[in-house]
């Protein structure tokens, strides 16, 4: 939600008009529309992955961290956690939900349920702590590389990027189950695709940063000549 209608009393179209009376409760069908944007259900489902984060760790931890049971509950609080990420990103670009905070709370809640499931495991035993650190390393990377060209654009989610949170996501999961045998060995094949996609896909966001600061600089010292050649006039 971006505000009233324009054709709305007190909207854009009539501000300013001759005539125009203020709405009544003006400030306060404002403020209802600040707080309809924040409380959407995109932002709800969010909220809802980052209260998964505590609960998914304590079952995959219960009883030990090994015991089959505890193991499948995490597995489906890291499913519904993995499924809201889908949905809520979509419902806010597709009903125009985005906002501040989805913002913010949305990569910080991804982070928070990877993160949590990758460093369990390697605590467990499960997942060797290289893979951990490679996966969180380039997501912490990545996320300080997107601040650096910020002020030059924005980089935007590649298909790479996309196939690498999927494969991310279905390995992690896999090894959050008690699996044995030839799952147990598919899931290995899988993590490995995983963090091969984790590291090309670094790299390539790497690349774009790179010329996207160029590019941006080179902007920034044209129009720098452009002034000074106009103020030279």
């Amino acid at each position: 939600m971006t505000g009233v209608p324009a054709s709305a009393p007190g909207g854009p179209g009539t501000h300013g008009a001759p005539g125009a009376k203020p709405a009544r409760g003006g400030k306060l069908g404002a403020a209802a529309v600040n707080q309809a944007s924040l409380w959407n259900v995109a932002n709800l489902l969010t909220m809802v992955r980052l209260l998964l984060v505590p609960g998914f760790v304590m079952l995959l931890l219960g009883n030990g961290g090994h015991d089959p049971a505890w193991r499948s509950f995490a597995w489906a609080a890291f499913a519904v956690a993995m499924i809201t990420d889908l949905f809520d990103g979509h419902l806010a670009r597709t009903y125009n939900l985005v906002t501040d905070f989805g913002k913010i709370a949305d990569p910080i809640a991804d982070k928070a349920i990877m993160g949590s499931a990758l460093i369990c495991l390697s605590w467990l035993g499960d997942l060797p702590w290289w893979v951990t650190g490679v996966i969180l390393g380039r997501e912490l990377g990545i996320t300080l590389l997107r601040f650096w060209v910020i002020r030059y654009g924005v980089i935007p989610a590649s298909r790479g990027g996309k196939m690498k949170t999927l494969a991310q996501g279905t390995a992690v999961g896999m090894y959050v189950l008690a699996l044995t045998g030839p799952l147990a060995t598919l899931r290995f094949w899988m993590m490995a695709v995983a963090v091969v996609l984790t590291v090309v896909t670094g790299l390539d966001y790497v690349k774009q940063a790179m010329v996207l600061r160029r590019q941006g600089m080179a902007e920034e010292r044209a129009a720098e000549i452009a002034s000074a050649r106009e103020a030279a006039k």
